[in-house]
């Protein structure tokens, strides 16, 4: 046995590339927010803020299934949009349950935040026009993959072949 095993494999990473692509974008659409001087807002907020100001408060199970991310992703989002100071809780039909709605700083801001996202949809719109490859078709062809062969059971096909795991 070598000591291949030992080498850093973080060091190469057909992932890395596309989390820093996002990361990059958001960090572009925050600087759109900052020469607005909508402050303290993070691109990832967006939809959930138009979400609740289109369609009321919503529970956080609601709320979770409406832009489909997990009860305990969005637990947390709400609690980091709460201490920002862009939605508040309040109580829902029955004393067990709460709502989450948006604050008046979120009011004031939510129609320049729809007409972000409409700019930002056009313009990714023509960065796909500009390129071979859309965006939008590598999505669908990876979501075609992982319902062929889900990421889980390809991890695992490939840990149990792999020495280090045992």
């Amino acid at each position: 046995m070598t000591d291949d095993w030992l080498a850093d494999p973080t060091e190469e990473s057909v992932w890395r590339p596309w989390r820093l692509l996002q990361a990059s974008m958001d960090e572009e659409i925050a600087r759109v927010y900052a020469d607005a001087r909508i402050d303290g807002l993070k691109p990832t907020w967006v939809m959930e803020l138009i979400r609740l100001h289109v369609h009321g408060p919503m529970t956080i199970t609601e709320l979770a299934e409406s832009v489909r991310i997990t009860h305990s992703g969005m637990s947390q989002k709400v609690a980091a949009l709460k201490a920002a100071g862009w939605v508040r809780t309040v109580a829902g039909p029955d004393a067990r349950s709460k709502r989450v709605e948006v604050t008046d700083k979120a009011r004031a801001v939510v129609g320049r935040l729809a007409a972000e996202w409409r700019a930002t949809e056009g313009a990714i719109a023509e960065i796909e026009a500009e390129i071979p490859y859309p965006l939008s078709r590598v999505v669908t062809d990876i979501e075609a993959a992982l319902a062929r062969k889900s990421l889980h059971t390809r991890i695992t096909e490939r840990l149990a072949e792999d020495p280090a795991w045992d």
